[in-house]
């Protein structure tokens, strides 16, 4: 009888299994603003596969899921395709009796092989138990699993408990929507464009997009007010404007998280007033401690790594002409989309000048395909990447800025409002996947 109970439970988060269709992917669907999210492709369905799938909030996880889904029941049988949900799950004790009621109603529907989602898998106590012992028992050999969590500190830290478990499988970032899709999906441009590993190739496309320099900055300037979450983007090009409902949304579920991780709601509200007020003036932990109310070094670098493994901020390190990284040297802290800058300035009351979002739009689309670091003393440059045996800068000027080139870089990138847009819609910024030690 329990086993019947759970896989009618199971039928609700499976409607395709009865030949309906799923209320996300139905919804999803209807909207009008809408874009298949690229790394479906990336994602390995090849058996045995565990693959983790992390991204900030509201991001589209679970759309995407829901799309992939679609795709596979066209050529497969339904069945062999689950999704869970897991956010009303405790303990593993429960998340294995889900996953074995499915693979008991499985062998007697005759399916060797599946495909399963196990989506918001952080709310579950312990979960990597219940995964690991079945991997180890030899259950999903000729299965897929990906798995997903809001709290990407979680899910992030608890992967590390697979050495060795997770054949074809693959760690998959899902970020907002990068300028250069956002140009190809929704301003419906055919231009050029070449992966950004390739800086020379990308300065091709470049001078081949240049006559459509000027739609595509008018572009930039709608993706500076709503940045790549699928929810303000849609607002914006629906009803001219981003809501303040949405920013109270992003901001709880944020919240949420990071309380989850044992940090302070007053404290961290400190810590991102004194982010932005800092304009990305390079700073240090102790600088912060005193600027803010928490008073240790140590703990506000806690505070700002807990929004580094959210994946809202990044922070650079200094690197030195000898290529060797000088963690101790006052950083810079960038959040990674213009639209999480409108979320925490509706939070703090502080104001995020342009010049700032923009410098930050740039380096949240080199971080996804380069180590990246910044350069200052006595000259300095904004972003610094590894591009194989050399260091390769770029500068943003969208502001009246003095610069000084540095001597010891002899490539730099000069960004402004004329080419700027141009060159961040002329690259393929997909996020590098990361194969996992096996």
């Amino acid at each position: 009888m329990q086993i019947h109970l759970n896989i009618i439970c199971n039928y609700e988060q499976n409607p395709w299994w009865a030949g309906e269709e799923d209320y996300t992917y139905e919804r999803w669907k209807q909207y009008r603003i809408k874009w298949v999210p690229s790394i479906i492709d990336h994602i390995p369905l090849e058996p045995f596969s565990l693959n983790f799938l992390v991204g900030p909030r509201q991001v589209g996880k679970t759309t995407t899921l829901k799309i992939l889904i679609q795709n596979l029941i066209r050529d497969r049988n339904p069945k062999s395709v689950f999704y869970y949900s897991c956010d009303e799950l405790s303990d593993y004790r429960e998340l294995g009796e889900i996953m074995d009621n499915y693979l008991a109603a499985r062998e007697e529907w005759g399916i060797k092989s599946s495909v399963m989602f196990l989506d918001e898998i952080t709310f579950v106590e312990e979960w990597w138990r219940a995964i690991k012992s079945r991997i180890d028992r030899g259950i999903f050999r000729r299965d897929v699993l990906v798995i997903t969590g809001s709290s990407s500190i979680e899910l992030l830290a608890q992967k590390e408990r697979f050495p060795g478990r997770r054949g074809h499988g693959q760690d998959l970032y899902l970020f907002p929507l990068d300028f250069g899709e956002y140009v190809q999906k929704l301003g419906r441009l055919d231009i050029r464009r070449a992966p950004a590993a390739d800086l020379d190739a990308v300065m091709r496309c470049v001078r081949a997009n240049a006559p459509y320099a000027s739609k595509i900055s008018r572009l930039f300037e709608r993706y500076l007010k709503s940045g790549g979450f699928p929810v303000p983007v849609r607002e914006l090009l629906t009803d001219g404007r981003v809501s303040t409902e949405s920013k109270k949304a992003c901001l709880e579920w944020l919240r949420s998280d990071w309380r989850k991780s044992g940090k302070s709601d007053a404290y961290m509200k400190g810590i991102l007033s004194y982010i932005l007020r800092a304009r990305l003036s390079p700073l240090s932990w102790l600088g912060v401690a005193r600027e803010t109310s928490i008073g240790s070094p140590h703990t506000a670098q806690a505070y700002v790594e807990c929004l580094e493994n959210l994946l809202v901020a990044k922070v650079l390190n200094l690197i030195g002409p000898d290529f060797k990284i000088l963690y101790r040297k006052n950083k810079k802290v960038h959040l990674m989309d213009p639209f999480l800058y409108r979320v925490f300035s509706y939070y703090t009351g502080e104001e995020a000048p342009e010049e700032m979002v923009v410098e930050s739009v740039v380096v949240s689309h080199l971080t996804r395909v380069f180590d990246t670091y910044f350069w200052k003393d006595g000259s300095e440059v904004d972003a610094v990447v590894l591009a194989g045996r050399r260091q390769v800068g770029f500068e943003v000027k969208w502001g009246a800025k003095s610069w000084k080139k540095p001597k010891h870089l002899k490539k730099v990138f000069v960004l402004s409002k004329e080419n700027l847009p141009l060159f961040l819609a002329s690259a393929i910024w997909s996020a590098r996947p990361h194969e996992s030690c096996t």
